[in-house]
């Protein structure tokens, strides 16, 4: 998320100036542009409160899944992948031939 595009149209929504918002939030302008233009970062209480002076809340929301690490035979053959992608690249011609002939890959083994 982007705290000064979520701030600047939080703000617009409410129908408030960056002057009238740091009035309301006991801040200065410049400081409300500073945020909104992304050259300062609000803490997540400031970003909170400029957030209830416009009339919205800031919300976490957890959706998304977790992070797993991957099996030893997902890593295998993700391994296995790469070295393929690097004998191709290897085999490819350095300099631009008028016609390009392509090298045979390895038939990949089951895994």
């Amino acid at each position: 998320m982007d705290a000064g595009n979520a701030l600047q149209s939080a703000r617009i929504r409410a129908g408030l100036s960056q002057a009238e918002l740091a009035a309301r939030t006991g801040t200065s302008q410049a400081t409300i542009s500073a945020y909104e233009s992304g050259a300062k970062q609000p803490t997540v209480a400031t970003f909170s409160r400029l957030l209830a002076a416009t009339g919205c809340r800031l919300e976490v929301d957890n959706g998304h899944a977790a992070v797993t690490e991957p099996s030893q035979a997902q890593l295998a053959r993700a391994g296995r992948t790469l070295e393929r992608v690097m004998a191709l690249a290897e085999a490819l011609p350095v300099r631009h031939e008028r016609t390009l002939r392509f090298p045979r890959l390895p038939a990949a083994r089951p895994g």
